[in-house]
């Protein structure tokens, strides 16, 4: 009986926040614009396919505005500020928030922070690599002495391609803790700051600043064949410096933990035992029991924009993963992507339950010719889903997109575009 009257208290709940989520974006002011309402019809499918769409700025276009945990580079990431969005108005706190395409981890770190139990799935293994340890963050002290404990002057296998990026004392260092994060883990032996310690250093192997291990290069996130990164040098008349790699990862820890207090602490302490990072594909989750989301917030591959492959491949060497192995979801033509997406919501509708929502964000991709949430809508109603509403965040490009030269609102991705939909 008392699982009976639970059940139905979450539908009812549901149902209030479903009724009043259009209103309040409709009348949604708080950057100073107002809300445009419009519909969006699928770009084919059944009926019951045209969707109020909403667009407004709905939240902030600062380009820190999330917690310092999330400053971790991953290539095509939202900003923190979309999950929280949805995670506020659409699950209370100890609900399950779940993330299909983890990616960094945007979506499972800010549930976490928000009190919110964080479930998440990315067939790329370093996923768990990157957001693990920021759900038990360490100290900057604990940080400091385990570094002190790892012999960075040790032996290790330097592959001579690798001194493109690096001077060879740093790429030494960096061999070394690479050997030693591979064994302890190996001997099950790592502790939560050695995670904390590999999940900096992957952010910090290439870039274009004296924060980074490497000679000035491609952001973090995006790692340069070994002959595009000759050719950068050879243009810029450079050779790679050398670097201390402790200091730096125990400056860019410093930055990451500024806003631990202990709120934070507490906060993910309490859910940090029932999270889980599963790698898998997104459309096979068996070790997801049937109901148990409350929420879903995920972005997908848009088609082949990126090649998370090559992008990772130097996170990858630094992991012991071989890219190869990784299968990836990039489908060249929007048929397959199609197809893709139709067996995730079959798998999401299993997970979701009944009254729970899939937050779907999707951009403009092929310089705005294909508008993914138009394709969104009748995979998710051949799934079972119904489609709520959409929500158009309009954003200024980020500073990635910006050093390519691409200007807002004139090529590229430059709208958060989100399908809800609700079982």
């Amino acid at each position: 009986m008392t699982r009976f009257v639970y059940a139905s208290a979450l539908r009812i709940i549901a149902w209030i926040l479903y009724m009043t989520l259009p209103e309040e974006l409709r009348r949604f002011a708080e950057f100073g614009a107002a809300t445009a309402v419009t519909a969006t019809a699928a770009a084919d499918g059944p009926a019951r396919s045209e969707v109020a769409t909403y667009t407004n700025s709905f939240w902030s276009p600062k380009q820190r505005g999330g917690h310092s945990l999330h400053e971790v580079s991953y290539r095509a990431c939202f900003k923190p500020e979309l999950p929280r969005f949805f995670i506020d108005r659409l699950t209370r706190p100890g609900d399950v928030v779940y993330d299909p395409f983890v990616g960094r981890g945007t979506t499972s770190l800010e549930a976490a922070l928000r009190g919110r139990v964080p479930l998440g799935c990315d067939v790329n293994p370093l996923s768990r690599a990157l957001l693990d340890p920021r759900l038990r963050p360490p100290t900057l002290d604990e940080v400091s002495r385990r570094l002190d404990e790892i012999d960075l002057s040790s032996e290790a296998v330097a592959p001579e391609d690798l001194l493109a990026f690096y001077h060879p004392a740093t790429l030494q260092q960096i061999c070394a803790l690479r050997s030693h994060l591979q064994r302890v883990a190996a001997a099950g032996e790592e502790t939560v700051v050695d995670g904390w310690i590999r999940m900096v250093a992957l952010g910090r192997l290439t870039g274009h600043s004296s924060g980074f291990f490497s000679v000035y290069t491609m952001p973090p996130n995006q790692a340069v064949s070994v002959a595009s990164q000759l050719r950068i040098n050879a243009r810029r008349d450079q050779t790679p410096p050398q670097r201390d790699i402790r200091h730096l990862i125990l400056r860019k820890s410093k930055a990451l933990l500024r806003d631990c207090h202990a709120d934070t602490r507490s906060a993910l302490a309490d859910v940090a035992p029932y999270a889980r990072t599963l790698t898998a594909s997104a459309n096979h989750t068996p070790d997801i029991g049937d109901g148990e989301v409350d929420l879903v917030v995920t972005s997908p591959p848009f088609l082949d924009v990126v090649d998370y492959a090559k992008d990772n491949w130097l996170r990858a060497w630094f992991c012991g993963i071989d890219p190869a192995s990784v299968r990836f979801t990039t489908p060249k033509s929007i048929n397959a992507w199609r197809d893709a997406m139709t067996a995730v919501f079959r798998e999401l509708a299993r997970v979701v339950r009944p009254g729970g929502h899939v937050a779907f964000e999707v951009g403009e991709v092929r310089k705005g010719a294909c508008r993914l949430e138009e394709h969104v809508i009748p995979c998710g109603l051949e799934a079972g889903l119904d489609p709520v509403l959409i929500v158009v965040n309009a954003h200024r490009f980020t500073k990635t997109a910006n050093c390519w030269g691409v200007a807002n609102g004139r090529q590229g991705t430059n709208t958060n575009r989100v399908v809800l939909f609700r079982k």
